[in-house]
């Protein structure tokens, strides 16, 4: 079950327009390799939590290096990742020089199974972050309710979450 919430949103390109509502993930947390191991273990896994661990950690090292060396890496039914760059124009493509590419992205591409998880999951709205953190704030007070209303005088805009 996926959590998410609604914030409203003004659209940047049309400022004038009416701001409409939009939903976010909300994540529940971050899982360590570890932690997913231990859930694979309890899925009946044929390995147990310390291999597994220790072949994604092996498998993270060899994925970077293979990388490095130009080649896409396949991970079968998760999809595949690969190497993308920024760089600044040069003049000509004489003057172009490896100093003109600032940045090695990694880039993520999902398989079919992770393209569009839509229709196999369902969706559970929950308050925004900044209403759970009023309410937090509010019964940590003794209160008995809580405004989240920006002090800006907005309407209870928030950002997405990091990921």
């Amino acid at each position: 079950m996926l959590d998410y919430s609604v914030a409203l949103l003004a659209n940047p390109a049309h400022e004038g327009d009416p701001k409409k509502a939009y939903a976010f993930l909300q994540s529940r947390g971050t899982l360590s390799i570890s932690e997913i191991a231990d859930h694979m273990v309890k899925h009946g896994c044929n390995y147990d939590r310390a291999d597994i661990v220790a072949i994604v950690t092996k498998l993270v090292g060899c994925i970077k290096e293979l990388m490095e060396d130009s080649y896409r890496i396949s991970l079968g039914d998760l999809g595949q990742l690969y190497l993308s760059c920024k760089s600044t124009g040069a003049a000509s493509l004489k003057a172009f020089t490896e100093d003109n590419i600032q940045e090695i992205n990694v880039n993520f591409v999902p398989s079919k199974q992770f393209e569009n998880l839509r229709s196999d999951v369902s969706m559970h709205k929950v308050p925004s972050r900044a209403a759970q953190a009023a309410a937090l704030e509010a019964q940590l007070e003794g209160l008995t309710t809580a405004d989240w209303t920006p002090k800006d005088g907005g309407e209870g805009e928030e950002e997405e979450p990091e990921p």
